[in-house]
């Protein structure tokens, strides 16, 4: 009996080893992957003058919120732009991929297949070869410096995105409701609209929340296709604090933590949204 007990204690002792193990692993991984937005906290409440030393200091020695007031005082126009970039960024991907995606879905045709690797080959292509390509096409259509070239551009990477994950997840329902609502004599579009739509909320939310974030925090297409002072994102925006001699450091690290901050609060607020949404459909096709 003393032995059985003994074993079984030896068991427990590996096993709590080994989540400690674990845990410790994980949380060293998230000091490491987090280092660099605190330096970015840390660096906006430092003062210009302490960044002349070399490392700079991990904790700001003469606390200010001078970087934030620099930054506040600039960018109302910026963060007014970026909101019309994400919000107007997840309308048009909405309009687009949840109709494509529920007809893909449904596909019964190797057609279907076809276009869904058409679209994974999209996403792998480098954005700046698509920012060249959309320069010369906006050019032609007379669309650069305006909202509507940048959405687009930023669009070409949330449509195709937000189509391969909401597909994956109206595969998973049942075709049998779609058989069912025929003989209540339903249509597509009803189908669509009455039961696959209210089924989808989770993987809806978490495609929209990345599309807004593609339009929220793009740069490349913001700098390529826009060159209205009137209609640059915040992301663009922090260029403003970086002089020809002089770079103001606080006020670029300020204007990113608030740059940051909408992000944060969506990813934190939708969590439960984004693993539901992810990992739904991944297991039935």
């Amino acid at each position: 009996m003393n032995k059985t007990s003994a074993a079984r204690d030896r068991i427990k002792m590996r096993h709590f080893a080994g989540h400690f193990g674990y845990t410790l692993l994980g949380l060293l991984i998230t000091v490491v992957m987090l280092f660099p937005f605190y330096m970015i906290f840390n660096i906006s409440l430092m003062r210009q003058t302490e960044l002349l030393q070399y490392p700079p200091p991990l904790f700001p020695l003469n606390l200010t919120f001078a970087g934030y007031r620099d930054a506040l005082g600039s960018i109302g126009e910026f963060l007014r732009s970026s909101l019309i970039y994400g919000l107007s960024t997840v309308i048009l991907t909405m309009l687009v991929a949840l109709p494509a995606s529920y007809s893909l879905s449904r596909s019964r045709v190797h057609f279907g297949s076809f276009l869904l690797f058409a679209l994974v080959i999209a996403q792998m292509i480098p954005s700046i070869v698509i920012a060249n390509s959309l320069y010369a096409v906006f050019s032609h259509l007379h669309l650069l410096n305006t909202f509507g070239a940048v959405i687009l551009a930023d669009s070409t990477g949330a449509i195709p995105f937000a189509i391969i994950v909401m597909r994956a997840f109206m595969a998973s329902i049942p075709r049998e409701l779609d058989e069912a609502a025929v003989v209540d004599g339903a249509g597509h579009w009803r189908i669509f609209w009455s039961i696959i739509l209210p089924l989808s909320k989770t993987v809806i939310i978490t495609a929209s929340l990345f599309a807004f974030l593609f339009g929220w925090g793009d740069f490349l297409f913001a700098l390529t296709l826009n060159g209205d002072p009137q209609h640059i994102p915040i992301t663009v925006g922090i260029y403003l604090f970086i002089g020809g001699y002089s770079i103001n450091w606080p006020a670029v690290m300020a204007t990113s933590m608030i740059a940051a901050i909408p992000a944060i609060f969506l990813l934190v607020f939708a969590q439960r949204y984004i693993s539901a949404g992810i990992t739904t459909g991944a297991i039935k096709e």
